[in-house]
């Protein structure tokens, strides 16, 4: 599904990424982990060809990143709230992310509405911007913006901060029905450990832009994981 090869990024001649292979199957829950600076957030903007790689190349469904588009329509993301338009209510924010997906209210309408426990009352209807909302609100609007349509590939940059213990809780099971029942590969970076062990099938570890670990989640993966962070 998503396929890296000899992958690197430089600013001003300082190495930021370097992968040289790192492969991610269709329908996969995968995590990211890594201290701040790690590359998890540069990795996923080459992703989605928000800056252009140094050398190498990422490739999803067969289609290289920054040659074509034409992998925008099956992949989705919510990094920040850049992704947002502030000056939008919620409502319209949702119908304008369906419109480009080619979702109409009906449709948008259907899928928000899935999602009413996850909104707690405090987003739909409540005529506010979303530039108003508390960073939590507007995570969650995000998150859900981005599974309209039906992606392939759902990537959330540090999707539990910010959000309260009941919404995480919901979070969780919102991404595990994604890669389990749907077959959508999600991309999840976190510095929660216990979060994204609970959630992703596979777990990489960056350090200084290079991958150091590469596991399947076990019971023994959030100890051992803590074991690393620790030393």
């Amino acid at each position: 599904m998503i396929s890296t090869s000899n992958l690197s990024k430089k600013y001003a001649g300082n190495q930021v990424l370097n992968i040289d292979v790192l492969d991610i199957p269709k329908g996969q829950s995968f995590g990211l982990v890594g201290n701040n600076g790690a590359g998890k957030t540069t990795y996923f903007s080459l992703l989605l060809d928000l800056i252009k790689p140094t050398t190498g190349y990422i490739k999803t469904n067969e289609i290289t990143v920054g040659e074509s588009e034409d992998w925008k329509p099956f992949t989705s993301a919510f990094i920040d709230e850049s992704f947002l338009i502030g000056y939008l209510t919620p409502e319209e924010y949702f119908y304008f992310i369906g419109e480009l997906r080619g979702q109409n209210k009906a449709d948008v309408d259907t899928l928000v509405e899935q999602f009413s426990d996850f909104f707690h009352g405090e987003i739909l209807g409540q005529k506010k911007y979303l530039r108003d909302l508390s960073k939590g609100n507007q995570k969650k609007v995000g998150i859900v913006a981005a599974l309209i349509g039906n992606p392939e590939v759902v990537i959330l940059d540090e999707p539990f901060a910010n959000l309260d213990p009941t919404t995480q809780i919901r979070l969780k099971s919102i991404i595990k029905n994604l890669a389990e029942k749907q077959g959508v590969t999600v991309l999840v970076s976190s510095h929660d450990l216990l979060h994204v062990t609970d959630v992703c099938e596979r777990i990489v570890v960056l350090e200084k832009g290079e991958i150091v670990k590469d596991l399947q989640t076990s019971e023994a993966t959030l100890k051992e994981l803590e074991a690393h962070f620790s030393n």
